[in-house]
């Protein structure tokens, strides 16, 4: 079945883990540490440059936000590890993550998101570490590729290949700015839910 994303929509935001929706189609989310092009990479994904708020400062995705294409919920969590927010709400933030994954949901394909241009960082060892521990399937996209050059994209895959303890087959080059691993991005989710 070949995907069709054009007519996404946002479906709703949630701000607790008590109002997120009960899972009535397979879900794909999408995880990672804030300013890391979670909401970019979901636009490009769904062909739309403004469906998921999208800013150059961290922070933006700071709710559980729903959207819906070809009968695929796309979830776009907040992000972690932003310092510049108070303490009370980093914490709501980590609650909305590890609530939405220690709900019964159907997981089909989670979508870890690591800046390509850095090395391993902590939290994204954490939540790689917290996706083997729950069976939960799962593939590295690592972000903003188009930043380097291919012979420092190369060196940064298997740098953080080994970081990360991920395969290389489970780790893809993507950018929202030039669409760089776009289209096999929907292949593995169009296999993840079929």
């Amino acid at each position: 079945m070949a995907l069709n994303l054009q007519n996404a929509r946002f479906i709703a935001s949630y701000g607790t883990v008590d109002g997120l929706p009960a899972p009535t189609t397979p879900e794909v989310a999408f995880v990672g540490r804030s300013n890391v092009g979670k909401s970019s990479l979901l636009n490009k994904l769904l062909g739309r440059k403004a469906l998921a708020k999208v800013s150059s400062q961290p922070g933006k995705t700071a709710n559980v936000n729903f959207f819906e294409a070809d009968g695929i919920s796309f979830v776009d969590l907040p992000g972690y590890g932003y310092a510049r927010v108070s303490m009370a709400e980093r914490q709501r933030w980590a609650n909305l993550i590890s609530g939405y994954f220690a709900q019964e949901r159907s997981f089909n394909l989670v979508i870890a998101l690591v800046d390509v241009r850095l090395e391993a960082q902590k939290l994204d060892q954490d939540m790689l570490a917290f996706l083997r521990e729950n069976n939960l399937p799962f593939v590295v996209a690592l972000t903003k590729a188009d930043k380097l050059s291919r012979p420092k994209q190369t060196r940064q895959v298997e740098l953080l290949s080994r970081q990360l303890e991920v395969s290389r087959e489970q780790m893809l080059l993507t950018s929202a700015q030039t669409g760089l691993g776009i289209d096999e991005l929907r292949h593995r989710i169009e296999k993840a839910c079929d």
